[in-house]
């Protein structure tokens, strides 16, 4: 039985190996007599072994495209991994990582400074979430009498870099709008819903250092401090137009006060200008008066002076001696002049009145006299 089979399969083996080569020769003889090309030999055995290194390789390449098993973080970020959809307690640094397909994710999260503007609908259009500014309405709050009051202001900040896969795990990446957003409004409303929509103008300075403090400190309380805060920039306090209208007519009637208070003290300057002018002119008149009183004082005081040492000085000797020249000069005019008159003083002390009776003047005066 086995020499049968045998026989059988070598049979078999030899029908196969005549009808290969039958078909052979037909195909030569057919190309031989027809002339048209040849099929090229193609071998794709690659030299046996080589074949499996370069199927290899081919797929690797195919593989790190399509998978992208590295990450580059630049500066200013940072890579949060994410391992089978839980987030690795430390984010990555700039640079080169590898990370394994399709277990591993990296998320790039900016750490760069960031800017919300909260500005008015016309403002609002401008920046973007990729440019790192981000616009939003300006907040709209009540002041202490309930009236609406918006407020405009540009608040600068930037992700804890240390502490960045922590609040991604925590908050999401939305944690701009679930951190910075509130916190802001609700300490813009606190601050501002203390005062009067007048006094908001007045009090600006105190309300921007009031609002960035109290942002400060409810960002920082938070647990990890998620976000580093940069600037708090008080930019505008809108009023309601009648608020606007009564201030702006507080502050023409401010104004009118203050000129009528600068024309008073002008006119008491003038006032004043004029009084001392007038003090300064009576003063004057006092000293001339004053002096001309002394000159006068001065000169009495000098002639009698004068007259007592001139009394004290004539003795009875010297006067009889003047006495006597008197009257020698009398009788050389009397030889002279034989119509004069002589009147003697009573004691026959000097001085004698002459009187010439040739002069008419003289002598009618005399004779009135007598």
């Amino acid at each position: 039985m086995a020499s049968d089979m045998n026989d059988y399969f070598n049979k078999k083996k030899s029908e196969d190996s005549s009808f290969g080569k039958k078909s052979t020769g037909e195909n030569s003889g057919g190309s031989g007599g027809g002339g048209g090309p040849q099929m090229p030999k193609i071998d794709f055995n690659f030299g046996g072994s080589k074949a499996g290194l370069v199927y290899f390789l081919i797929a690797m390449v195919i593989i790190l495209i399509l998978a992208k098993p590295l990450t580059i973080i630049e500066e200013g970020e940072r890579g949060i991994l994410s391992t089978n959809g839980k987030y690795s307690d430390q984010a990555l640094l700039p640079g080169l990582h590898f990370i394994i397909p399709v277990i591993q994710k990296v998320y790039i999260v900016d750490t760069k400074v960031r800017i919300i503007n909260y500005a008015s609908s016309v403002e609002a259009g401008g920046g973007s979430v990729a440019s790192g500014i981000n616009a939003k309405p300006a907040i709209t709050v009540l002041d202490k009498r309930g009236l609406p009051v918006s407020i405009e202001l540009t608040v600068q900040y930037r992700l804890n870099a240390q502490y960045a896969a922590q609040t991604i795990s925590n908050w999401g990446f939305s944690w701009e709008d679930k951190i910075i957003n509130p916190v802001v409004r609700d300490i813009v409303r606190n601050v501002v819903g203390k005062y009067d929509a007048e006094v908001l103008p007045q009090m600006r300075d105190n309300i921007a250092a009031d609002i960035e403090v109290g942002i400060r400190k409810s960002v920082a309380s938070l647990e990890n401090a998620p976000a580093d805060l940069q600037s708090v920039q008080l930019r505008e306090i809108l009023l309601p137009p009648k608020v606007k209208e009564q201030i702006e007519n507080v502050q023409i009637a401010k104004q009118q006060v203050q000129k009528a208070e600068q024309d008073v003290q002008r006119a008491e300057q003038e006032a004043l200008r004029r009084a001392a002018e007038s003090r300064g002119i009576a003063e004057k008149a006092r000293i001339e008066a004053q002096g001309l009183a002394d000159a006068v004082t001065i000169e009495a005081d000098a002639k009698s002076k004068a007259n007592h040492l001139i009394s004290k000085s004539l003795t009875s000797d010297l006067l009889k001696l003047e006495q006597i020249h008197v009257q020698g000069k009398f009788n050389d005019a009397l030889k002279e002049n034989k119509d004069a008159k002589i009147f003697l003083t009573p004691g026959g002390s000097t001085p004698n009145i002459w009187v010439d009776m040739k002069d008419a003047k003289q002598r009618t005066s005399t004779t009135t006299a007598e």
